[in-house]
């Protein structure tokens, strides 16, 4: 067995790790704990799925939407409220994450739905928000998805949200703008707007609740509604107002042809019970768009659309909150690493049954001839892709696909999903960008000028290729590139990619998780599948970045608010169980099994599992949308902690 090292440092003292003096007694314990946890968790169907939190715009906007069309669960709307209460900050504002700071378009939401909700407005916690908003410059200062929602229940006029017009639906590709040029998400939001937009939709809104409290200058005299950011964004700003006044020269066939076009478009996309482009604000707009067009709340599309949305409710017993999405192929696919960890030198039935029937799920759920909008951009390639959620076949994730074929090709039944394996690896080759590295879900979408246009404040519009992505395609192609040499220019080029991605001090950017600490680990590990050799900067220059950021308790923790503040890469206030597991899984890859940083850090993995044999990250893990949008994935302290003591335990027994 490794000895524990004598290396006091600072990032791993010997004070703060509690040694292992029977791996049998502690190691192999805490394993089976988690592992028999992880298992009990598993579908009948053969997938896990946990629950996938983000900030409190998802049921603020669940009760205004309740309000937009006058139909109110009156418990359900209580429980949501409890909920938003609950996660008020001590300033009063809602941030976007746990601990973050006050975020005003979140806020403005929140305070909205609570009033919806029958809070008195002069109660403490009202006060407190309305005061923090108003601080800030009111409710004119929100973004311009919160701007369009007030605009629908008539709190602001049209003019204070972005002229975006249904017949953009019929912009030639060679335009300055076509939805072919945004990312999926982008799409399956803006085009119910489009609709909503141009038709002025109007909130039934049945008790007239008014925040007209939240406006510095009343809404019909206020004059800022669009910050100037930029040059380009002052000549897109230019556009828009050139585009109102022209409005009434569009012919009328023209905007009937658009929308209807509009309407197809979210028909054919509406995806049953998982729902347009299958997340939740994409999901509202298609509900709220077919109503405005006159469909009848019985008929079949909008009953499933409305289906859809509630698919995603977590009601608990005294509150209750709305998901942006479903994640089971992505947590079926990292559980089942967790578990192939298990496996390499430790093989159980009773894994080897729950990895069994996961792939047997999964291969139902790989895509082939479906449509879908990649195809646009490789109109040849056949499918072989799986989307991140249920059902979602016009968008099949390519970090997804990677991460589930991989761990296919990981098992000790390989050779049986070698077709489903090689599928999948064909379509990944397909949808690598020019530059080497790979999007989540489009090819070569970097018209980064588009972040400009007044409707893109968020600065998430597109899908360009990162790091962690990337990293993952390398890792699937790499394991299973033997008697495949059409996989070796393509892996060639996504480690080129990968190379000039590398920051100066050795990590990589984490588009996807959080942040730089996910985006090393996600990196490492599939430099670990190819043939560089440990000695090579990419490995040394990362270990020695992740050693230099480990905390003094031996674990590992990034706040999201390193997105904001790169003076905060790899630093957070306290240790966490799912970034620590990336560190160490991440380090162990590099070559580093055996330092005492691994074991600092499992020695905090094991001290803060607890007694149902997982553990409690109570932070936010990743962001949806770096700044802008943040995710708690409730499956990342069950799984990973579980992957990196396996992984370890491996490293231990090796000669």
């Amino acid at each position: 067995m490794f000895k524990e090292s004598q290396d006091n440092t600072s990032h791993s003292p010997a004070s703060s790790a509690t040694p292992i003096h029977s791996k049998a007694y502690n190691l192999d314990n805490a394993i089976q704990q988690a592992q028999d946890k992880l298992l009990s968790l598993q579908n009948a169907e053969g997938y896990w799925v946990f629950e996938l939190e983000a900030d409190c715009t998802m049921p603020a906007e669940y009760i205004m939407m309740m309000h937009y069309i006058g139909d109110i669960d009156d418990v359900l709307q209580a429980k949501m409220a409890v909920y938003l209460r609950s996660r008020q900050s001590n300033d009063g504002s809602y941030p976007l994450f746990t601990g973050g700071k006050g975020e005003i378009s979140c806020s403005v939401k929140v305070y909205y739905a609570l009033k919806m909700a029958g809070d008195d407005i002069n109660a403490p916690h009202m006060i407190k928000l309305r005061e923090w908003i108003l601080a800030q410059g009111g409710a004119a200062k929100a973004n311009v998805f919160t701007r369009i929602a007030l605009a629908t229940f008539e709190q602001l006029p049209w003019r204070g949200v972005p002229y975006i017009p249904v017949e953009i639906m019929l912009f030639p590709k060679w335009f300055l703008f076509h939805l072919d040029k945004v990312s999926y998400w982008s799409r399956t939001v803006m085009i119910p707007l489009f609709i909503i937009c141009t038709l002025k939709a109007k909130a039934k809104n049945p008790n007239n609740v008014s925040i007209l409290e939240l406006f510095v200058t009343h809404p019909d005299e206020e004059q800022h509604y669009f910050p100037e950011r930029t040059m380009l964004n002052k000549f897109f700003l230019g556009l828009d107002k050139l585009g109102r006044m022209t409005r009434p020269l569009i012919p009328k066939n023209a905007n009937e042809l658009a929308i209807e076009k509009a309407r197809v478009w979210i028909v054919e996309r509406l995806n049953g019970e998982d729902g347009l482009g299958a997340i939740m604000p994409a999901m509202v707009g298609a509900y709220e768009a077919l109503l405005l067009l006159g469909y009848d709340k019985n008929h079949e599309s909008v009953v499933i659309a409305r289906k859809a949305i509630d698919k995603l409710l977590v009601i608990n017993e005294k509150d209750a909150y709305c998901q942006p999405c479903l994640s089971p192929v992505w947590d079926t696919g990292l559980s089942a690493l967790a578990l192939e960890e298990i496996q390499k030198s430790h093989i159980q039935p009773k894994i080897e049954n729950s990895l069994n029937r996961a792939y047997d799920w999964l291969k139902t759920k790989q895509l082939h001839d479906e449509p879908g909008d990649w195809r646009i951009s490789r109109p040849n390639a056949k499918g072989g892709g799986w989307a991140f959620q249920f059902n979602n076949p016009h968008y099949p994730d390519v970090d997804d696909t990677a991460v589930v074929a991989f761990a296919m090709a990981e098992s000790q039944n390989s050779k049986s999903h070698d077709d489903s394996i090689h599928l999948a690896t064909r379509w990944i080759m397909e949808m690598q960008s020019k530059n080497g590295g790979y999007g989540a879900f489009d090819v070569d979408n970097t018209y980064y000028y588009l972040n400009e246009i007044p409707f893109a404040d968020h600065g998430a519009l597109l899908d360009p290729p990162t790091s962690d992505v990337s990293a993952r395609c390398a890792m699937l192609m790499a394991k299973v590139a033997q008697n495949h040499p059409e996989y070796a220019e393509p892996l060639e080029r996504t480690i080129a990619y990968l190379r000039t991605e590398q920051e100066a001090d050795g990590s990589w950017f984490g588009r996807w998780g959080t942040n730089y600490i996910y985006g090393t680990w996600s990196v490492l590990i599939a430099l670990e599948q190819t043939n560089l050799p440990k000695t090579d900067p990419l490995f040394t220059k990362a270990a020695a970045w992740l050693k230099s950021v480990q905390r003094s308790d031996g674990g590992w923790g990034e706040d999201n608010f390193s997105y904001h503040d790169t003076n905060f890469s790899g630093k957070y206030h306290f240790s966490t169980a799912f970034q620590t597991a990336w560190a160490v899984l991440a380090l162990c890859a590099a070559g580093e099994g055996k330092s005492p940083q691994v074991k600092a850090g499992i020695d905090f993995i094991l001290r803060t599992q607890q007694a149902d044999g997982v553990w409690n990250d109570k932070c936010f893990t990743a962001p949806g949308f770096p700044k802008v949008f943040y995710l708690k994935y409730h499956g990342y302290d069950k799984f990973f902690p579980l992957w990196a003591l396996a992984r370890y335990r491996n490293e231990l027994d090796k000669k």
